[in-house]
């Protein structure tokens, strides 16, 4: 029997899955991400696959879902959250022990991927993933296969900038605006995060919050946390419209922390017609069927067609 192995490379953990041509998981395991050099991270990626390969009696298939990207002209992975493997050509020297072919795509690409890839998603040639999670990432997912553009870059969605609309619906003259990691600012990963949900009621509303607490406070029908829930679906709907625009998705899916979020379900598809084209079509909107998993089956999902 063929296996594919996923790999999942986080900022604190390392998630090894493997699974069989019908994406079944067969093994799992979870290890801390080294912090301390380049060689001991390269030694824990390539323990985790012998192990797997060695439980499983046979070698699998090695793809790799990473907070960042891999520079397809270079080869050098931009992964600034995990600085013992940023800059470096992780592909080649993983192959090189591994002595097999070596795949990697940007984390929520993978999460886009195996959401495409589930039996009930397969009718969506088109599918648009978005995490909204600690930042705010999307993924491209065209007939079952990952769009990545020139040099692995596409998908990056977080790092567009609030537009015309958005800025007006937080206020001209009070409308916050955010510092990004990646050197910019009001960039939409600080804002349609879960984290930016919580900056944006502790600056909007003056209170600090976590989103669970918000969201209950939602539910309990708070006057000011109705509204300021009624402004963030605006906000949703402003910014995403855009990506609904260019990219005419037939299905999004959301994934991370906020996307537990029930309600979003019910009111972003009504927010969205006024920030669409008169003929455009507001797509399917799906809760991700993988959760947590999303990012090792999509990797592992690399290797299928």
């Amino acid at each position: 029997m063929r296996y594919f192995y996923g790999i999942d490379i986080g900022g604190t953990k390392i998630e090894l899955a493997a699974f069989n041509d019908k994406l079944e998981k067969c093994h799992s395991e979870r290890v801390p991400t080294p912090q301390t050099s380049y060689e001991a991270w390269l030694d824990t990626v390539e323990n985790l696959v012998r192990r797997a390969d060695e439980k499983l009696g046979a070698e699998g298939t090695v793809g790799l879902g990473v907070p960042g990207f891999i520079h397809k002209e270079t080869g050098i992975a931009e992964i600034t959250n995990i600085r013992v493997a940023d800059g470096k050509r992780i592909l080649e020297d993983l192959s090189v022990r591994l002595g097999r072919e070596i795949r990697a795509e940007n984390d929520a690409n993978c999460f886009a991927l195996s959401e495409a890839w589930d039996l009930e998603n397969q009718q969506y040639s088109m599918v648009l993933g978005l995490i909204l999670g600690t930042g705010f990432g999307g993924g491209l997912v065209f007939d079952g296969k990952v769009y990545s553009g020139q040099i692995g870059m596409a998908g990056e969605v977080g790092h567009l900038q609030l537009n015309y609309y958005a800025l007006k619906l937080l206020g001209w003259d009070k409308a916050p605006i955010y510092q990004c990691g990646c050197g910019n600012q009001a960039c939409l990963d600080t804002y349609l995060s879960g984290r930016g949900f919580e900056m944006l009621y502790r600056d909007l509303q003056g209170e600090e919050l976590s989103a669970k607490e918000i969201i209950k406070r939602f539910y309990q029908n708070e006057d000011k946390t109705v509204k300021f829930v009624a402004m963030f679906v605006e906000l949703m709907a402003a910014s995403i419209g855009n990506l609904i625009t260019a990219l005419d998705p037939d299905m999004v899916v959301f994934g991370g922390g906020l996307s537990n979020f029930d309600y979003l379900y019910d009111a972003l598809p009504k927010a969205l017609p006024p920030y669409l084209m008169r003929t455009a079509k507001v797509p399917v909107f799906k809760k991700a069927i993988h959760g947590d998993s999303g990012g090792v089956r999509g990797a592992a999902a690399l290797f299928l067609k």
